[in-house]
C-alpha cells in the first residue's frame, strides 16, 4: 500500500530528467556549427552594442533592438577580454568586427557569443514544457512535445548564432504563458508574472509587443466564448442562468494594470544603469517624436501625446527603438521571394516559409492538431486547449498583414512550438485510438470465441478476409505509420547537422530559387570557402560574397571582389546571396557548372 505515492511521485521525477537529458542533447546539437560557420551577418552588430553597454555604460549601436538579449551574448567574450573601440554610432558592424578581428580572438569571442544565446534556447523548450504539461494528457506526451520543437533545424540553427530571434521567440512564448495563466485564474499573482514576463519580451526584442498585443486580444477573445458558452449551457439544463462574478470585470481590468505597471520593471533595469548621456537620449526621442508627426492617425496622435508627455530616460530609449522598429517597417527591407526581390514584402511569405523551412510531417501535423486540440477545447469549455490556435493564427495574420521586413523565417519562431503542442496532441491522440481498435477487435473476437477468451480464435486467423484481421492489420499499419512519421521527423537532426541554418524539407530541389537571406545564406560559409581554397591550393580567387566579414582580415588566397556584370577566369566563388540581390548581376556564371557547392551557399568554379 505505501509503493502508491512512490510511484505517483516517480514519473514526474523521470519526466524532469528526461527533460534535461533532452534540453543538454539540443543544446550540443546546436553547437555542431559553431566552428564552421563564420560570423553572420548580424552577429558583429549585436557583439559591438552589447560590448558597449557593458563597458561604457552606453547603448547608441542600432537602438530598434533592445539590449538583453545583446547583454547575453556580449557577456563571455567581455569577461575574457573584448573592450568597446568607440566607433562612432549608429552603425555598429564596423564596431564588431573591429572587437572578432583585433586581438587575434575571432573564434574564441565568436564562440563565447554564440554560447550566451544557449539560455534562451533552455527557455524555450522549458516554456514549450510548460504549455505541454498543461495541454497534454501525460508526461510523456509534454516531452513528445519538446523533442519536436528541438527536431525542427530553424530553431536549432538560430540557437547557434549570436542573434536575437530564439531569444525573442523564448521570453514571448513565456509572456503568452502566462498571460493565459491570468486570463483564466485572474489572480494578482498570475498578473505580476504575465506583466514581468511581458517586460523581459520587450526588452529582448520589440516584434514581441505586437505578437503579445494581437495574442492578447486573441486569447481573450477565445476566454470569453468558452465562458459564454458554458453559462449558455448552464443555462439551458438549470431554470435559473448563472451570473458572472460582478467583481470580474474590476479585477481583469486591475490586473491588466498592475501587469502593465510591473511591466515597466524590466525595461528600467535594463536600460537603467547607464551613463548620463542627456543630449544622445533627448536627439534620439526627438527623432521618433517627429518622426511620428509625420505620420498619419493613431501614430500621430501618439507624436502629438508624447511631444507634451514627460518620461524618464528608460522610456525615452524604449519609444525610440520602438519607433525605429516602425520607421524600418515603414520603409521596407529588401526582400527575395520565389525568384523575385521585393523592397516591401509579399503578404504570403511567412506561409511560403512555413511550408519549406518546416520538416513535412511537422508541417502536417502540427496545424492539425492545433485544430483537433481546440475542437476538444471548445466541447469541454478548456480556453487552455483554445489558446496555441488562437496565439498562432493571431501571430501569423498580424505577420502577413503589417510585417515588410521579409528576412527570414526566424522572425516567427514563435510558431514553432505551437506546432509541437499540435503535432504531440494528434500523435498521442491517434496511438491511443489505434491501441483502442486493437482492444476492442480483441474483445469481440474474444466474444465470438466464447467466455474467458482473449484473443482472435484459430478459425478467425486462418480467414484473411475477416473483418477482425483487417481491422487488425489496418491498426499495425497504422502504428507503423506513426512510428514512420516520428522517425521521419526525429531524422532531420542527424541528417540537416550542422546545417540547421539553412536546412530547407523535401519539398525544395533548388532553395535559392525560393528563399535565401538568413533562411540560406546569411554569409555563414566563407570560414569553409576559405578551407576548400587551401585544400585546392587556389592562388587567386574572384569573389562576389555578401555578408559582414572582413574579407581583409580573412585567410583567403589573393581575391578579387567580383563586380556585378564582372566576367573573370580562373577560379571564381559566389554566394548565393549575392546571385539572388539582381540575378543579372551573375547570370552569365548560368552557362557553366560549378566545380562545387561549398558548404550550402557558395557555387565555387573553375573557368580556364
Amino acid at each position: 500500500m505505501s509503493s502508491a505515492p512512490l510511484a505517483g511521485t516517480r514519473a514526474p521525477q523521470l519526466a524532469r530528467r528526461a527533460l534535461i537529458l533532452i534540453i543538454l542533447g539540443a543544446c550540443v546539437l546546436a553547437t555542431g556549427s559553431w566552428r564552421v560557420y563564420s560570423n553572420t551577418w548580424d552577429e558583429p552588430e549585436h557583439l559591438a552594442a552589447g560590448i558597449e553597454l557593458l563597458d561604457r555604460g552606453k547603448y547608441e549601436y542600432d537602438t530598434e533592438h533592445p539590449p538583453l538579449g545583446r547583454v547575453f551574448l556580449a557577456i563571455g567574450p567581455y569577461l575574457a577580454g573584448a573592450r568597446s573601440f568607440g566607433t562612432p554610432p549608429p552603425e555598429g558592424t564596423p564596431e564588431g568586427l573591429h572587437i572578432l578581428y583585433v586581438k587575434g580572438a575571432y573564434w574564441r569571442d565568436l564562440t563565447l557569443a554564440r554560447l550566451g544565446m544557449l539560455p534562451f534556447l533552455v527557455l524555450l523548450l522549458t516554456t514549450t514544457w510548460l504549455w505541454a504539461r498543461r495541454l497534454l494528457p501525460s508526461e510523456g506526451a509534454a516531452l513528445l512535445a519538446v523533442v519536436l520543437t528541438v527536431s525542427v533545424p530553424p530553431v536549432l540553427g538560430h540557437a547557434a548564432l549570436a542573434s536575437l530571434d530564439v531569444a525573442a521567440a523564448a521570453t514571448t512564448l513565456l509572456a503568452l504563458y502566462a498571460l493565459q495563466r491570468w486570463l483564466v485564474s485572474a489572480r494578482l499573482s498570475d498578473a505580476v508574472f504575465f506583466g514581468l514576463a511581458s517586460g523581459v519580451a520587450v526588452v529582448t526584442k520589440f516584434s514581441s509587443v505586437p505578437f503579445i498585443g494581437v495574442s492578447l486580444i486573441a486569447l481573450s477573445l477565445a476566454h470569453w466564448a468558452t465562458l459564454r458558452g458554458t453559462r449558455l449551457t448552464h443555462a439551458a439544463t438549470v431554470a435559473a442562468p448563472a451570473r458572472a462574478d460582478p467583481t470580474i470585470w474590476r479585477r481583469r481590468v486591475g490586473g491588466l494594470a498592475l501587469a502593465a505597471l510591473l511591466g515597466l520593471a524590466p525595461v528600467w533595469l535594463v536600460y537603467g544603469p547607464r551613463v548620463a548621456d542627456p543630449a544622445g537620449v533627448a536627439f534620439r526621442f526627438n527623432w521618433a517624436v517627429s518622426y511620428l508627426l509625420q505620420q498619419h492617425g493613431l501614430a500621430h496622435a501618439f507624436g502629438v501625446l508624447l511631444s507634451h508627455l514627460w518620461l524618464p530616460r528608460e522610456l525615452k530609449d524604449l519609444v525610440n527603438g520602438v519607433v525605429a522598429v516602425k520607421a524600418h517597417n515603414d520603409s521596407g527591407h529588401l526582400s527575395y521571394l520565389l525568384g523575385e526581390t521585393r523592397l516591401t514584402g509579399w503578404w504570403y511569405f511567412y506561409l511560403v516559409a512555413l511550408v519549406v523551412k518546416t520538416p513535412i510531417p511537422l508541417l502536417i501535423a502540427g496545424p492539425v492538431g492545433l485544430v483537433a486540440l481546440a475542437l476538444d477545447g471548445w466541447r469541454r469549455r478548456d480556453s487552455w486547449a483554445l489558446a496555441p490556435l488562437a496565439a498562432l493564427v493571431a501571430i501569423l495574420v498580424f505577420a502577413s498583414a503589417v510585417s515588410r521586413i521579409n528576412i527570414g523565417i526566424r522572425h516567427i519562431l514563435i510558431v514553432y512550438p505551437f506546432f509541437a503542442l499540435g503535432a504531440a496532441h494528434l500523435t498521442v491522440r491517434v496511438w491511443r485510438a489505434l491501441r483502442a481498435t486493437g482492444a476492442g477487435a480483441g474483445a469481440g473476437a474474444g466474444a465470438g470465441a466464447g467466455a474467458g477468451a482473449t484473443d482472435v480464435s484459430p478459425t478467425v486467423r486462418q480467414m484473411p478476409n475477416h473483418p477482425l484481421n483487417r481491422l487488425k492489420n489496418l491498426r499495425i499499419l497504422g502504428m507503423a505509420a506513426v512510428l514512420a512519421a516520428l522517425v521521419w521527423q526525429l531524422s532531420t537532426l542527424w541528417r540537416a547537422w550542422p546545417d540547421y541554418l539553412p536546412y530547407f524539407n523535401e519539398l525544395v530541389a533548388h532553395p535559392e530559387r525560393v528563399l535565401v537571406d538568413s533562411d540560406l545564406d546569411w554569409g555563414q560559409d566563407l570560414h569553409r570557402l576559405e578551407v576548400r581554397a587551401a585544400q585546392l591550393r587556389i592562388g587567386h580567387l574572384n569573389l562576389a560574397y555578401r555578408g559582414t566579414a572582413d574579407l581583409r582580415r580573412e585567410p583567403l588566397p589573393p581575391v578579387h571582389i567580383l563586380a556585378p556584370h564582372e566576367r573573370a577566369a580562373g577560379w571564381v566563388a559566389v554566394s548565393q546571396l549575392a546571385r539572388t540581390r539582381n540575378h543579372s548581376d551573375y547570370d552569365w556564371l548560368d552557362a557553366y557548372d560549378p566545380v562545387e557547392r561549398v558548404g550550402k551557399t557558395i557555387d565555387l568554379y573553375y573557368l580556364p
